[in-house]
């Protein structure tokens, strides 16, 4: 016996089927407006200002002023050298200006070995302007390898930001 759908129970679907369609076409938008706001929000116009030459981030923190009174650090604080693949600390430092949506992207020089981006948050309790977090490098084939740190915030007049190159050891098992 063969079974026939009745026009009713047709009809029926077809309002299911619509609102299946346009929930999925909502949710591709959606999906596709915080993809592009993801994207574009870390290409926008940055203020460089370049770092001071000769600072060693193996040594210790490296700074560079921006405006009048206002300084920005990057420190990577660890014990022994700095290596590919090993949990880094990162600490910045503003003084002078306020700063949101700080982060530090890692990426080779002279080699692309992809953007390594991470974002820190502001210590809590402690001195204004100090933000915190976990960063890490890749490995590469090379024996030594230069990476550039950029560091870039948001402050009201804008995003700013400096770079500071640090040589790194290839570990070797």
């Amino acid at each position: 016996m063969h079974s026939r759908q009745s026009p009713a129970s047709r009809g029926a679907r077809r309002p299911r089927l619509r609102l299946l369609i346009t929930v999925t076409v909502v949710t591709l938008l959606i999906a596709l407006w915080y993809l592009l706001r993801y994207e574009l929000g870390d290409h926008q116009e940055t203020t460089w200002y370049p770092a001071a030459p000769g600072c060693d981030l193996h040594q210790g923190p490296c700074g560079v002023g921006l405006e009048e009174g206002e300084r920005l650090t990057l420190a990577i604080p660890v014990e022994g050298d700095i290596r590919p693949l090993e949990s880094l600390p990162l600490e910045v430092r503003l003084d002078g200006v306020e700063a949101q949506n700080v982060r530090v992207v890692f990426e080779g020089v002279g080699m692309d070995m992809g953007e390594h981006r991470f974002h820190l948050d502001a210590v809590q309790g402690g001195e204004p302007g100090r933000f915190q977090g976990m960063g890490q490098l890749g490995i590469c084939t090379r024996e030594r390898m230069t990476w550039r740190a950029r560091v870039s915030f948001d402050a009201p007049r804008g995003r700013l930001g400096s770079t500071f190159d640090l040589d790194v050891e290839r570990s070797l098992p």
